[in-house]
């Protein structure tokens, strides 16, 4: 009879130690933003220079990115790309072989300041009046309107965001060909790109559309006066 006692009270101190501690449950982590995660400072594929975007990124968080599309039931509603782009089709009359021709490694932009006009500006083969790089290219973190840095939804997995950039090569310099009383000068022109993005100072956001200034076009300008 002791014994059956001595057992009885054992486990019912075991039951009573249980209660007292009930099984511990675990939330979510602590938002990145209550830390010190600073959108507006540049990433580390910025290298600290003066640039908006990244196209190659070594700390590219894909796993959280993968992580963030699957969970994401609107997914498929904000995605969209078209992979294959190319001046066939997105410059009238002029074929991508002809594009990617382009060379300008002979015009030095010696028209610029008190530098005279000479005869590269005036030679060369086919091209644009004047100078640009241009490339279709997937930006893996860039610089939003408002100045802050996002990761871009960008070869994860097969999901790519495709976008013609054209920067100008000797930007302020004298459209090539032209003579040096029209006092023309390359500008570089932007354009504005939607873009499926991902913040890393607040992953709970999921993905969402953000705004983008990216370069577009190298024109020449030619003024009033």
């Amino acid at each position: 009879m002791a014994f059956i006692l001595s057992v009885f009270l054992a486990c019912a101190a075991v039951a009573l130690g249980s209660a007292s501690h009930p099984p511990q449950t675990y939330g979510p982590p602590p938002s990145h933003n209550a830390g010190y995660c600073d959108p507006t400072t540049p990433p580390a594929c910025a290298h600290g220079g003066d640039v908006s975007f990244c196209l190659e990124d070594p700390e590219y968080p894909e796993y959280e990115i993968k992580g963030a599309i699957s969970a994401d039931k609107l997914f498929g509603k904000k995605y969209a790309d078209v992979a294959d782009q190319s001046a066939d089709d997105l410059v009238e009359h002029l074929t991508k072989y002809q594009e990617e021709a382009f060379d300008y490694s002979y015009y030095t932009g010696a028209s610029t300041g008190y530098s005279p006009y000479d005869v590269t500006h005036w030679t060369g083969p086919e091209g644009y009046i004047c100078p640009s790089k241009v490339g279709y290219a997937r930006p893996r973190r860039a610089r939003n309107v408002e100045g802050k840095w996002r990761v871009i939804v960008n070869d994860v997995e097969y999901y790519t965001q495709t976008a013609r950039m054209e920067y100008c090569l000797f930007p302020q310099a004298a459209c090539r060909a032209l003579a040096p009383c029209f006092k023309s000068k390359c500008v570089q022109k932007y354009v504005y790109h939607r873009l499926l993005s991902f913040d890393p100072c607040d992953p709970y956001k999921g993905l969402f559309i953000d705004i983008y200034k990216l370069p577009s076009a190298c024109s020449c300008h030619i003024p009033t006066h």
